[in-house]
């Protein structure tokens, strides 16, 4: 009980601390790819994605989604919640809805991933825009965020996704007979909490899998990326 208490005052003080401090961090721009296996228009957004993971200045991500599930090949990266996060995205950035392949950067602008230098250019003005983010560090099992100059309606995740490449031979649907390469393929997408702009800490679930990168993200309600942590 008493290393209870020193842990939790130890963490209190931490995210005390962080809130006092302001922080000019130059954060990765987010790019996410939702994508699937059974689409045939895909797969160059993959082969964009390998291209962008070369980059130190960018975290790209590969999100497969379910919903092309029928056209006869099931998608065996995809969940259910990928395709839910991509939904949310579309009720503000695509009104005529979903559709693959598309790109997200930074959770405000999107485009077709087939569209390169288009994705290239959105890339360079996110990585221009000025950030003022709120710190976030790794304690322990648990990630403290720090505070914000202004209120916000926000959301933190956590996202662990595999850095190598990984090979699936597609046997049936539109890509029948094709042998896809994704990287940065997505595996676990958890919601930690809501943040407000004061300090906060979650606690970070152990992960499922081996050899897995772990991204946290802090954003707005289906919304702009606020602020990221790798570690």
């Amino acid at each position: 009980v008493k290393y209870g208490r020193m842990r939790t005052a130890f963490l209190s003080a931490a995210i005390f601390l962080m809130g006092a401090t302001t922080v000019a961090a130059q954060t990765p721009v987010i790019v996410e790819l939702y994508t699937s296996q059974g689409c045939s228009s895909c797969v160059e957004a993959n082969e964009l994605v390998e291209t962008l993971a070369a980059r130190d200045d960018l975290i790209p991500l590969t999100f497969t989604v379910d919903y092309w599930d029928y056209l006869g090949w099931r998608d065996t990266f995809a969940k259910p919640e990928f395709s839910e996060r991509q939904r949310r995205y579309a009720a503000k950035l695509a009104p005529r809805g979903v559709f693959t392949p598309q790109i997200v950067i930074d959770g405000a602008v999107q485009a077709k991933a087939t569209e390169a230098h288009k994705v290239d250019r959105l890339i360079e003005a996110a990585a221009r825009a000025p950030h003022d983010p709120p710190e976030i560090r790794f304690i322990g099992d648990r990630i403290a965020v720090g505070s914000s100059r202004h209120r916000v309606d926000a959301e933190v995740w956590l996202i662990r996704y595999d850095p190598n490449g990984r090979e699936v031979e597609v046997r049936r649907g539109e890509n029948r007979g094709k042998t896809i390469t994704y990287r940065n393929v997505v595996c676990e997408l958890v919601r930690l909490g809501s943040w407000n702009g004061r300090p906060a800490s979650f606690k970070a679930p152990e992960s499922r899998h081996e050899g897995l990168e772990t991204l946290i993200l802090v954003q707005e309600r289906g919304g702009p990326v606020l602020a990221s942590l790798a570690e």
